[in-house]
């Protein structure tokens, strides 16, 4: 392997090759990239751009994220997924607002001192905004780097994963950072993908390891595989009128900080549930279910609309975390991937 030319093949096909149109790279700023690089963690450029777009249209410099309530800014992220990447953006904000004066810090111990920012995302804001020398590693750059070093191991494994922050590090060059950063993740992206990779296409196809054996794709090795578990819930659809009650999820944990429907374990909880909540029901039918999947378990969801026999009375409004959704005229709040699924149920649109 020729490591002293890999910086410059890679920034070769970059000047060639390498994608230079994205919303963000335009008036680059490290509050504007900062945003792409939460938004684009866990998720597809494509899926990205029209989310990236209406927030920044609505947060379009670190104050107006940072002042902005969070069922503001947990509304404009539904449907992107990973909610506590939301959650932790306005947070980060706050303290830029608190503790920099609005300006986002320039130095990578204050930048990953951040919530929500770890080495790569800080090397990739300071490198990508304002060409500072850190190297980054992401899951698009481990997949590239593995694969041309055909190293063994999972790289989320801490032992791989330090052997790949070593050999960034020794290959990212102080001069075209920029450049050079965005390329890696360019070429993770577009031809050294997961599956079926454009090895012809790579700048550095002639001495990767990986491609030299005949099995690209082999390399970065899986995770160890363990049973994902399944739990069981029942969503309550309380409707009276238009309305749906929906209730806030405490700020960490499962749907941290988004609108959901009230949820019991059993069948034999809805009574005392409702009761809890002060209404009582005219109707109760079951709606068809599905599986909803997290990274760690599986969410096997039973919905049951219960309609009203009359208004419901104050008591169940007393808490703060509760929200009488109107359909015809909805809150802009953040709603969980089930409750928007749900939502859009043909039961539960506007009555005519």
């Amino acid at each position: 392997m020729n490591q002293s030319t890999f910086a410059s093949r890679v920034l070769e096909w970059y000047q060639l090759h390498g994608r230079k149109t994205l919303p963000w790279q335009q008036d680059k700023t490290p509050y504007r990239v900062w945003v792409s690089e939460i938004m684009l963690q866990q998720t597809q450029v494509a899926t990205v751009i029209p989310y990236y777009q209406r927030f920044m249209a609505r947060f379009p410099d670190v104050l107006a994220l940072a002042d902005a309530p969070l069922d503001e800014v947990l509304h404009h992220w539904t449907g992107l997924g990973y909610y506590a990447r939301a959650r932790n953006l306005h947070k980060a904000a706050q303290q830029i607002r608190d503790h920099y004066h609005g300006l986002f810090p320039e130095l990578i111990d204050e930048v990953m001192a951040l919530p929500g920012i770890g080495r790569s995302t800080a090397g990739a804001v300071l490198s990508l905004a304002l060409d500072q020398p850190h190297a980054i590693l992401d899951g698009n750059v481990k997949r590239v780097l593995t694969r041309w070093l055909a190293l063994p191991g999972w790289p989320g494994q801490k032992q791989v994963e330090n052997q790949l922050w070593e050999i960034a590090t020794r290959l990212t060059p102080r001069v075209g950072v920029a450049q050079y950063n965005q390329a890696m993740m360019d070429i993770g992206a577009t031809i050294c993908t997961r599956s079926k990779p454009a090895c012809t296409r790579c700048p550095v196809h002639a001495d990767c390891q990986g491609g030299l054996q005949g099995e690209p794709t082999a390399y970065p090795h899986s995770k160890p595989k363990k049973a994902i578990p399944a739990r069981t819930g029942i969503m309550l659809i309380i409707r009276h009128g238009d309305e749906i009650l929906l209730e806030q999820r405490p700020p960490q944990g499962i749907w941290g900080g988004l609108y959901c429907f009230p949820q019991v374990a059993s069948v034999s909880e809805v009574e005392g549930a409702l009761a809890a909540l002060g209404v009582s029901a005219s109707d109760c039918r079951e709606l068809s279910g599905f599986r909803h999947t997290f990274s760690h378990f599986h969410l096997d969801i039973t919905p049951l609309l219960i309609g009203l026999n009359q208004p419901p009375v104050p008591q169940c409004m007393a808490a703060d975390n509760r929200l009488w959704y109107n359909l015809r005229h909805p809150a802009e709040v953040g709603l969980a991937a089930a409750t928007a699924r749900l939502l859009a149920y043909p039961d539960l649109q506007p009555k005519r």
